[in-house]
């Protein structure tokens, strides 16, 4: 029936569901419990909310990366997660319990607790809705306005890697003329590396500004950053990496790579007198990073922030 669950099914399908136990979790998620109640420490509090519309499998873990990277962002730890599910009557409690489950199973990982949120079933919608809202705490002031002219442009992580791995999970028959069944299983595992949390902890302390490119990849990353920012770019084009896997992809099905939505790479702007040792952190913590340009005054926009995987994903299906 649509609605709420009932509150048994609650109970043990959502409710029991509830990631890392946090002493500043008063009052999480419960029956009758309308709010959370939770202590805040010292410091400015950061919010951010996305969904995930693009992918089926592995959504539940999609949901607490994207949200944790934005929080990230800012400076911040990850810290409480609030989560809306709207699930198609088809779907059932089943796909409601899936989704809880990797959810919890993310954020126990990354010491984030699910404070509540919202659960019920709709037959309104054939595809299931699933919003989060991440919150943190940080000391840091981070805004695109921070970025001042000659900051070089690091990124971490290779482009197009989010769409990849919702490709190679949801439309895998896309893939079937391109790669073998092992590599196609590599590419879905990229899944598992979404989080750009460890790097924006150790950039923190040397970034004037982060970002996480989801739609519309590296390229609507930098346009949004170039337009709000007022300043351009000189870019490296030829150092941002893209995977082989990706770069074999894009000539087979005909897309841009770097328009391809790419959570788990990181855009930060770094002064050039800090780099070295940004960079430096980074690779003792084993992430590789490159540098790909610098913002300038007095360039000219030019990038094209459309995304990619929409087109991907809607081309017909290819008989077996």
């Amino acid at each position: 029936m649509p609605g709420k669950l009932q509150p048994d099914i609650l109970q043990k399908s959502v409710l029991s569901y509830i990631g890392a136990e946090r002493e500043d979790l008063i009052i999480g998620g419960g029956l009758a419990e309308d709010a959370a109640l939770i202590k805040i420490p010292a410091g400015l509090l950061v919010i951010a909310s996305d969904p995930i519309v693009g992918a089926e499998k592995n959504s539940g873990r999609l949901l607490v990366q994207v949200n944790a990277n934005d929080v990230a962002c800012k400076g911040a730890d990850p810290m409480w997660l609030i989560v809306t599910l709207i699930i198609p009557e088809a779907g059932g409690v089943l796909q409601v319990e899936r989704i809880m489950r990797e959810i919890n199973k993310t954020c126990s990982e990354m010491g984030i607790a699910v404070a509540g949120g919202h659960t019920e079933m709709t037959d309104r919608y054939s595809q299931p809705v699933i919003s989060g809202t991440m919150f943190g705490i940080t000391e840091y002031k981070f805004s695109v306005k921070n970025i001042s002219d000659g900051d070089l442009i690091l990124i971490t992580g290779h482009a197009g890697l989010e769409g990849m791995s919702i490709i190679a999970n949801d439309r895998a028959d896309l893939f079937a003329k391109i790669f073998n069944s092992d590599e196609i299983n590599l590419i879905r595992s990229w899944s598992e590396n979404l989080s750009v949390v460890p790097a924006a902890k150790i950039l923190r302390e040397f970034a004037n500004y982060m970002h996480d490119p989801t739609e519309g990849g590296i390229n609507g990353a930098l346009y949004e950053i170039c337009a709000a920012s007022g300043l351009g770019v000189e870019l490296e084009k030829n150092n941002i990496p893209i995977d082989e896997f990706t770069i074999r992809a894009a000539k087979e099905l005909n897309f841009e790579p770097l328009n391809l939505i790419s959570s788990g790479m990181l855009i930060a702007s770094i002064p050039e007198n800090k780099i070295k040792d940004a960079q430096s952190k980074l690779k003792s913590a084993g992430i590789n990073s490159s540098v790909i340009g610098k913002f300038v005054s007095g360039k000219k926009i030019f990038f094209n922030a459309h995304e990619e995987l929409w087109g991907i994903l809607s081309r017909r299906k290819f008989a077996k």
